[in-house]
């Protein structure tokens, strides 16, 4: 049945070869010379982080905000699991620049091999660091060395200050870049390591922090990482807490469960070492249908 109103395709002898140009397509209407390697970009350093934050630490509102400290903090959180730090200390200060304290082997100052110190290699070199030798960390939360490097490069600024071999060690950077070499600025007792921050306003749509999302965020490191003592501090309004469970992920299923009526009166705790790498659970269970693991 023949249908008037429908368009009729009128047959054609046209054919494509290999010599005929090929018309733009309906989605543009350039050709492909308008993309040659003229138009690839390689960016150098921490160029491609500041070009494209959301790639490295998801957002640049306020989660991204929050995951800077989170970034430096898990550095700290690695020397603990390692046995050589039982200390971290959290600052908020007035102008929403970050501190963290630990009290750690801090950070490497030996010269590379091009001269620059192990620092200023760790600050400003994706994927440099201590996460890919066995020998350095047998167990560690980060294994990408992307963090500090990335917090770096999305500063306007950033303080560094080292208490190794007797020494102070101290550099400051601008957006990633070091503004003067690694400079031994006096001797002390302490050791560990002090990143003092101010994130971004060019590349953050938001650079106020929020207590609470941190405080959070540091009860749960303190609960899984059993005896070390977390602190947060506000300058901004006089807040603080202290985080410290010895009894580690018992004490966070406790905690979980402490306003549900709890079935077996203790959590029940298992753990294994196999390969080298230790296990922990605990289970608790309550009266509740929802699970939480």
């Amino acid at each position: 049945m023949e249908h008037p109103d429908q368009q009729q395709i009128e047959p054609t002898d046209e054919l494509l070869t290999p010599d005929t140009p090929a018309s733009p397509g309906p989605n543009g209407n350039g050709s492909v010379d308008d993309y040659g390697a003229d138009k690839i970009k390689v960016l150098e350093g921490l160029e491609a982080v500041r070009k494209r934050p959301a790639m490295y630490i998801g957002s640049t509102g306020e989660p991204g905000l929050h995951h800077l400290v989170y970034e430096v903090v898990d550095n700290s959180i690695d020397e603990a699991l390692g046995g050589f730090c039982d200390q971290i200390n959290v600052t908020i200060h007035i102008d929403n620049s970050i501190t963290v304290v630990d009290n750690g082997r801090g950070i490497p100052v030996d010269a590379m091999p091009d001269g620059r110190s192990a620092a200023e290699v760790v600050l400003t070199v994706l994927h440099a660091g201590g996460k890919f030798e066995n020998a350095a960390y047998k167990v560690s939360g980060g294994l990408h060395g992307v963090g500090v490097s990335v917090v770096n490069a999305l500063s306007e600024q950033l303080d560094l200050e080292i208490w190794r071999n007797g020494q102070v060690y101290q550099q400051s950077y601008e957006r990633g870049t070091p503004i003067k070499p690694l400079e031994v600025t006096g001797t002390t007792q302490r050791r560990g390591t002090k990143v003092t921050f101010k994130a971004d306003p060019q590349v953050f749509e938001t650079t106020e922090y929020s207590f609470d999302t941190l405080a959070q965020r540091l009860r749960e490191l303190a609960f899984l990482n059993g005896g070390i003592v977390i602190t947060i501090d506000d300058e901004r309004d006089g807040k603080s807490h202290k985080f410290q469970y010895d009894g580690g992920i018992v004490s966070f299923v406790e905690h979980l469960n402490k306003n549900k009526a709890a079935v077996n009166d203790k959590p029940i705790f298992m753990k294994g070492e196999k390969d080298g790498i230790d296990t922990e659970i605990a289970l608790q269970w309550n009266d509740s249908y929802a699970e939480t693991t």
